[in-house]
């Protein structure tokens, strides 16, 4: 078994307690060291050569997104934030996985460590999978996605009734602006189910409306779908398709969480085979876990186009290579062929 060493970056003192103590538990992570600053951090990284770190927002002496610039451009390795769970923490954090961080593990509201523990297996997950992260494939990303590109003046023409459905995780948040930024405004109207919290959720579809050439939002119930538009389901609600006077419509559902998420990339694969079959044309991007792999599957056995991210373009092969090893893919592709490929298949013949 590997053995991964951590690196916990950390003002508080109880906080780097309660995270030395919850990562020790896992047999494969190792904390080879605490820093309670970002120069104190420095020098540990030289010292100790951690494969992965954990790195608080708010520091002093400098904070941890000035810090995490200076990391990924000095010595880019993978880190996971501790952020804050609340809508005015979702900005920051949305920052940090634009310059490189890989994933997050969100504080309580209130700041209760106490209960933190109940999160140790999550915790222990996200460090684990950070220290495996693919920093190649996060650094070709997010030196990019956020900028659009210039479609041709010839619009392409798509098929009527086509919907492109996407499911994404770890490192989805830049895999899915890798995707829309070749979305034209006529394209096929785009639902989305990326594992984010619910405070997070609506800065992050604000962030993609502002920067994509495409209309996106914070999927509501009962929106018709529209050309040119993605929805993105909230961090608390599985989003499904379905039909309303015969009308092509966005669902919320409340309730239980579906291969340990909400939302959940199988109810949204589910819904949107069960209301169109050979219309489907689904995306597995980056993450941990399994969460959609059968629905693609049966998205595929119902017809519809699926297209898995491949291994070295995904920063966590989790979830398409899931996809990949049930054969519910059509195509295993490169992230930066998605896009287009996604538009291929919607194409009128």
């Amino acid at each position: 078994m590997n053995s991964y060493k951590v690196l916990i970056v950390d003002d508080s003192e109880l906080i780097r307690q309660v995270l030395t103590e919850i990562i020790s538990q896992a047999p494969d992570l190792q904390v080879v060291g605490v820093a309670s600053d970002p120069f104190d951090a420095r020098e540990k990284i030289k010292a100790l050569n951690p494969d992965v770190i954990t790195l608080d927002v708010e520091m002093p002496k400098m904070d941890g997104i000035s810090f995490l610039k200076n990391l990924m451009r000095l010595r880019p390795m993978p880190v996971v934030m501790i952020s804050t769970l609340t809508a005015k923490g979702a900005p920051v954090t949305l920052d940090a996985l634009e310059i490189g961080a890989v994933d997050y593990v969100c504080k309580p509201k209130g700041g209760g460590w106490g209960d933190l523990v109940q999160y140790a297996g999550v915790i222990q997950d996200k460090v684990r999978n950070a220290a495996r992260a693919n920093m190649l494939a996060r650094e070709s990303v997010t030196t990019k996605a956020s900028t659009p590109i210039e479609t041709s003046t010839k619009e392409d023409r798509y098929k009527v009734g086509k919907v492109i459905c996407i499911g994404s995780s770890t490192g989805g948040t830049e895999a899915l602006k890798e995707v829309l930024r070749y979305m034209p405004k006529n394209c096929p109207p785009i639902l989305m189910a990326q594992h984010i919290p619910a405070a997070f959720s609506g800065t992050f579809a604000s962030r993609l409306n502002d920067t994509m050439p495409i209309e996106v939002c914070e999927a509501k119930a009962g929106m018709p779908l529209k050309a040119g538009c993605a929805y993105l389901a909230p961090g608390d609600r599985h989003l499904r398709l379905a039909k309303r006077d015969k009308k092509l419509v966005t669902a919320l559902l409340d309730g239980e969480k579906v291969n340990g998420h909400i939302p959940s990339v199988e109810v949204l694969f589910d819904s949107a085979t069960a209301e169109l079959g050979k219309y489907c044309v689904g995306a597995m991007l980056t993450g941990m876990g399994a969460d959609g792999a059968t629905g693609m599957l049966r998205m595929r056995q119902a017809k519809g186009h699926t297209i898995a991210q491949d291994e070295a373009s995904s920063v966590v092969w989790g979830m398409p290579g899931a996809a990949v090893k049930l054969n519910a893919a059509v195509e295993v592709l490169p992230i930066q062929r998605i896009g287009p490929e996604l538009l291929n298949a919607c194409k009128s013949t």
